[in-house]
C-alpha cells in the first residue's frame, strides 16, 4: 500500500507539473498546479465529511449488531453455514463472533445495503483482530474477507436500479442477472487469488493458533449471552445447513422479479427483525443498542487519517489529468473486447473513487446519445452494481483495527476487480451486445 500510495501521488504531480509547463494562461481558468492544490484540499475535507457522515450509520447498525450478538444470533448463523465458512476461514474458530459478523456483512452486500455492510464489516475486522498474533499486520482471514467484500455476490443492487429508473430506463432491474453473474465470477476469483497469494506472503507468527483461538474463545465467553463454546463447535447437522442454503438461493429469483418492490422494505425490516429477535431472547434492547452504538463515533475517528490519505491521492490523480490520459490511451484497445471508451473510465475509477464512479455512470445513462438501455448503459450500470471501491474499503476496514501491513490483500482485491470487469463485459455482451 505504501508503494501504491506513493506512485499515485507521484504520477499526479508529474502530470500536473508537465501540464503547468505547457499551460497557456487563460483568464478565469485555474492553472494545472492550482487545480491540483484545490483538489487536494477538497479531497481532504471530503474525507472528513465522509467519515462524519458514517457516524450515524455505523452507530445505528453497530447498535443492532450488539443486540444480535447479545441474543446469540451471530452464533446461530455461524453454526448454520459452518460447513462453508470453516473451509474458507480455517484459521477462525467456528464458534467465534467474527464468523457471524462476516456473514452479516456478506448478506448486507448481497442485498445492496452498503450502509449496513460497512458497520458489520468493521465489527468482523475487530473480531478477526482478536485472533491476530501480529498486530498491525493483516492475517490470511482478514485478506480473504476483504477480497470477498470487495467482490461480494450481489442479488439486489438497489442504488443503481433506482438511478436507472430515474434516468428513464424501460427495464431498471435488467442488470440483476448481469450483476449476479459478474459478482459470482469476481467472488470466485477473489477466493482463489487470496488463497494463492497467501502462499507468497507468509508472516512469522508470534503465537501459535491454539493460543489465539483460546484467547478469542475466552473473550467471547465473557458475555453472559453467548453459549458455551463446546456446545457450538460441532455446528448444525449438514442437512440443516443445506436446507438453509437452498432457502437462501430461493430468494434469488424473487429479487430478480420483485427487486424494485422489495428494496425499500429491506432496511426497516432489518431493524424490526433485530429488535424483535432481541426481545424474544430477553435482551434489554435499548440499553444494549446504546452500548453498541457508542462504538460508531470512535470507529469513525479512527478511520479519518486513512480516508484522508487515499482520497487525497485519488483526487490528485483525477485532477492532474492522468486518468483522462490513461482512458485515451487504453480506449482504442479495450473497445475491441467489449469495453467501449465511454465505459472505460468507470472500470478504471470504480476501485479508486465511489463518488467519481457514481458520477460517471450517471452521466453515461443520462446522455441522450447513449441512454440507460444501450449496451454501454447496461455495462456501466453492471459495473456500478457489481464492483466495490476497493481502496476505500481497505482504508476503512483496516483503519478501524490499525492494520498497516496489508500483505496480499490489495493484490487479491484488485484481481477480483479485474475479474468483475471481465465477467460484466461477458454478461452484458451476451445479453445486450
Amino acid at each position: 500500500m505504501n508503494l501504491v500510495f506513493f506512485l499515485i501521488v507521484l504520477i499526479a504531480f508529474v502530470f500536473a507539473g508537465w501540464h503547468q509547463i505547457l499551460w497557456v494562461p487563460v483568464e478565469g481558468v485555474a492553472s494545472p498546479i492550482e487545480a491540483l492544490s484545490v483538489a487536494m484540499v477538497e479531497s481532504a475535507g471530503g474525507a472528513v465529511e465522509l467519515a462524519i457522515g458514517l457516524v450515524g450509520v455505523m452507530t445505528l447498525f453497530l447498535g443492532l449488531m450488539k443486540i444480535a450478538e447479545e441474543g446469540g444470533l451471530l452464533k446461530v448463523i455461524s453454526r448454520l453455514i459452518r460447513p462453508l465458512m470453516v473451509r474458507l476461514f480455517p484459521d477462525v474458530p467456528p464458534d467465534h463472533p467474527a464468523m457471524g459478523a462476516m456473514i452479516l456483512n456478506m448478506s448486507a452486500n448481497a442485498l445492496g445495503l452498503g450502509n449496513a455492510a460497512t458497520p458489520f464489516g468493521i465489527r468482523a475486522m475487530q473480531e478477526l483482530d482478536k485472533l491476530n498474533s501480529n498486530k498491525g499486520t493483516a492475517t490470511d482471514a482478514m485478506a480473504l474477507f476483504l477480497a470477498i467484500n470487495t467482490s461480494s455476490i450481489t442479488l439486489l443492487p438497489t442504488g443503481i436500479i433506482a438511478l436507472r429508473a430515474a434516468a428513464g430506463s424501460a427495464d431498471p432491474a435488467g442488470i440483476l442477472p448481469t450483476t449476479l453473474f459478474a459478482t459470482m465470477g469476481s467472488t470466485t476469483v477473489a477466493i482463489i487469488a487470496a488463497k494463492m497469494y497467501s502462499r507468497f506472503s507468509k508472516v512469522k507468527k508470534k503465537a501459535n493458533f491454539a493460543e489465539a483461538a483460546n484467547n478469542a474463545t475466552d473473550t467471547a465467553n465473557d458475555s453472559d449471552s453467548l453459549v458455551a463454546a463446546d456446545s457450538l463447535s460441532s455446528g448444525y447437522p449438514l442437512w440443516v445447513s443445506i436446507i438453509a442454503l437452498c432457502v437462501l438461493a430461493s430468494f434469488i429469483p424473487l429479487t430478480v422479479i420483485y427487486g424494485k418492490v422489495i428494496s425499500p422494505w429491506i432496511i426497516p425490516s432489518l431493524m424490526i427483525a433485530f429488535l424483535t429477535f432481541g426481545v424474544f431472547r430477553r435482551v434489554s434492547v435499548y440499553e444494549v443498542f446504546v452500548e453498541g452504538a457508542k462504538e460508531g463515533f470512535q470507529v469513525a475517528i479512527k478511520i479519518i487519517p486513512y480516508l484522508v490519505a487515499i482520497l487525497v491521492a485519488v483526487g490528485m490523480f483525477r485532477a492532474s489529468g492522468a486518468m483522462d490520459t490513461m482512458v485515451t490511451f487504453l480506449g482504442a484497445w479495450t473497445g475491441k473486447v467489449g469495453l467501449p471508451a465511454e465505459a472505460l473510465p468507470m472500470a478504471l475509477l470504480r476501485p479508486l473513487s465511489g463518488s467519481g464512479a457514481y458520477g460517471i455512470v450517471a452521466s453515461v445513462i443520462n446522455d441522450p446519445a447513449i441512454g440507460p438501455d444501450s449496451y454501454a448503459g447496461y455495462l456501466v450500470s453492471t459495473l456500478q452494481g457489481s464492483t466495490e471501491t476497493t481502496f476505500y474499503v481497505l482504508a476503512v476496514y483496516f483503519g478501524a483495527v490499525q492494520v498497516k501491513r496489508l500483505r496480499h490483500t490489495l493484490a487479491a482485491a484488485l484481481s477480483a476487480d479485474v475479474a468483475g470487469v471481465i465477467f460484466a463485459v461477458i454478461a452484458c455482451y451476451y445479453l445486450f451486445g
